[in-house]
């Protein structure tokens, strides 16, 4: 059964940081390029903002770079996104899903807010 399991949101202050995790199962993994995407309400879209491919070269958002760093543990299958320097304009919830289409089921997100 594949699963994508986001976790690590949470409120903090602009200039915080925080470290989101997804776990994914029943999905070759090791092989996936992944990205970290996000829904932000005032975009009422879901933008993609990072992606790792399996060897672990890596792409940003323009508006993320320098702030956000994605990678991942290819013996844990799981991918990281390290988020600092946060500003409200961050808020949103985030998802995992693979690159350059999503092709598996969203999980449930994990939502970020920022308060200035």
């Amino acid at each position: 059964q594949v699963q994508l399991l986001e976790s690590g949101g949470g409120l903090v202050q602009a200039g915080g940081s925080l470290r989101l995790s997804c776990a994914a199962s029943g999905i070759p993994f090791t092989d996936s390029a992944m990205a970290w995407y996000r829904w932000a309400p005032r975009e009422g879209a879901r933008e993609w903002v990072a992606s790792i491919s399996p060897s672990g070269t890596t792409d940003y958002l323009d508006s993320v770079k320098g702030r956000f760093t994605i990678s991942r543990d290819n013996a844990r299958d799981t991918m990281y996104l390290q988020i600092d320097d946060l500003n409200p304009e961050d808020t949103a919830d985030y998802y995992c899903n693979s690159t350059p289409q999503p092709q598996w089921p969203w999980g449930q997100g994990t939502l970020v807010t920022v308060s200035s």
